[in-house]
């Protein structure tokens, strides 16, 4: 047992490998095997420390002291892409015309989460600690491919701090709890920068893509929001559920970094073509800042157990991603007024998910799980782009719980089909956009090691 025991916690230890990833737009639901296993259908069962993710006023019910370690791996293949975009054919007058395969680089990531749960015995009162990462991003193309004048690295690396406290009560057996969400995040994106000019500060003909240079930003930002929950046992068979957690405006500041490798890209920080071509090289650098409108979500569930062995679970989840309009960095040097305050436009929309969730105890030490979940895209047509090629998802999941009175181990599996996604906006006047189709899959493996003390 000791063993066995140990081979989990190694296992879990593996978050010291720290990564990144997306869900539905860029945020991950997958914050416990448990629930992960049962297609994220839990708000409304919420019975162990990961409840401080999806309902917190699980841990109102939970009794003495638990803490719960785990650890999210995700296998993610190469987006593939085919069809046109700006930087497609002979640059610089013959441009956006070529049908190409892109394909963007394979990852391994790693997410790490820790949940740990104290209930008091003398009042029906319990305090809960939360630390994951709900909305990170990784995306990353080839330095030569076509989109890299779009993206070529963009992270975003987050930890959230979730102090929470719940009540229980116990007449009425409805638990409810209140927490705070401080989030602490670095950002970062690198890509190649094209004019469709000559001369960015005085555009005129000939319009083609001009190679100017190479521009890093790098930032982080600390803020914070709040999160509820509500969860009531009427019946010994049945579980109501809701959960809200609020806004968060990262404010980031930080610096860029822009390296000039053509004349072009010497005439927009405003020095002077004095090398000869292809030996023009200057290195500018300035301070950085923009925002990003985490979004609220708002859970509703209900669970139901038919019988003594199995458990039935329904959750919808609306996330306002309506907060994500747009992206505009502003920079404080003179030298980088060409592309200061560049209107890069989102206009992303609020959306719902549908989690089905089943369990089968079979005996009082396995537990066997199974789940699927819809999530629609918050991306429309004219905004989607290499940076996140999202699309309508279907996940497939499934999942074991093995343990007994003093700890569990959950184990869980998913395979998310991104739907073929079709887009028609490239834009030859800003080199942005592309048309064609991308398609994506991912594949995502998770252990949780829950101990009661």
């Amino acid at each position: 047992m000791r063993r066995w025991l140990w081979w989990v916690l190694m296992l879990c230890a593996l978050p010291g490998l720290r990564g990144v990833c997306h869900g539905a737009g860029f945020k991950v639901s997958e914050q416990g095997s448990k629930a992960m296993a049962m297609g994220n259908a839990f708000a409304a069962q919420a019975d162990d420390p990961s409840a401080l993710y999806f309902n917190p006023a699980g841990i109102a019910f939970l009794p003495g002291i638990q803490v719960n370690l785990g650890a999210l791996g995700i296998i993610v293949p190469q987006t593939e892409f085919q069809g046109t975009t700006p930087l497609s054919g002979t640059p610089p007058l013959d441009t956006g015309a070529t049908t190409v395969t892109e394909r963007s680089r394979r990852d391994i990531l790693i997410a790490p989460t820790l949940y740990a749960t104290y209930a008091l015995e003398s009042l029906p009162l319990s305090f809960g600690l939360g630390i994951n990462a709900i909305y990170p991003l990784s995306k990353s193309w080839d330095d030569s491919s076509v989109f890299r004048n779009q993206v070529q690295i963009a992270s975003i690396k987050p930890i959230n701090f979730q102090p929470t406290i719940a009540y229980r009560f116990e007449e009425l057996n409805v638990g409810v709890a209140a927490g705070i969400d401080v989030t602490y995040a670095q950002v970062s994106l690198q890509k190649s920068l094209y004019s469709p000019v000559i001369d960015p500060t005085a555009p005129a003909p000939p319009f083609g893509a001009y190679e100017v240079g190479s521009l890093g930003v790098d930032g982080t930002a600390t803020d914070l929001g709040y999160n509820f929950g509500l969860l009531w046992k009427p019946r010994s068979d049945l579980n109501f559920g809701l959960a809200y957690r609020s806004k968060i405006t990262l404010d980031i500041e930080g610096d860029a970094n822009f390296l000039a490798t053509t004349p072009t890209g010497m005439g927009a920080i405003g020095l002077a073509d004095s090398a000869v071509f292809p030996y023009t090289r200057a290195r500018a650098s300035s301070s950085a800042s923009t925002k990003i409108t985490l979004p609220d979500t708002l859970d509703v569930a209900v669970a139901w157990r038919p019988t003594e062995k199995v458990t039935l679970e329904f959750d919808a989840t609306r996330t306002g991603w309506s907060s994500f309009k747009k992206l505009e960095i502003n920079f404080d040097s003179p030298q980088f007024a060409a592309f200061n305050n560049q209107l890069d436009p989102r206009n992303w929309r609020d959306v719902w998910s549908y989690k089905f969730g089943a369990q089968y105890q079979m005996n009082p030490r396995l537990a066997l799980r199974a789940g699927y979940s819809f999530d629609e895209s918050p991306v429309p047509n004219e905004t989607v782009d290499p940076l996140l090629p999202d699309a309508d998802r279907h996940s497939f999941s499934v999942g074991a719980g093995i343990g007994n009175t003093v700890g569990t181990v959950d184990l869980a599996y998913m395979w998310v089909h991104f739907v073929d996604r079709t887009v028609h906006n490239q834009d030859m006047t800003t080199l942005r956009g592309a048309n064609g189709v991308f398609k994506s899959d991912a594949y995502l493996l998770a252990a949780n090691l829950n101990i009661k003390f």
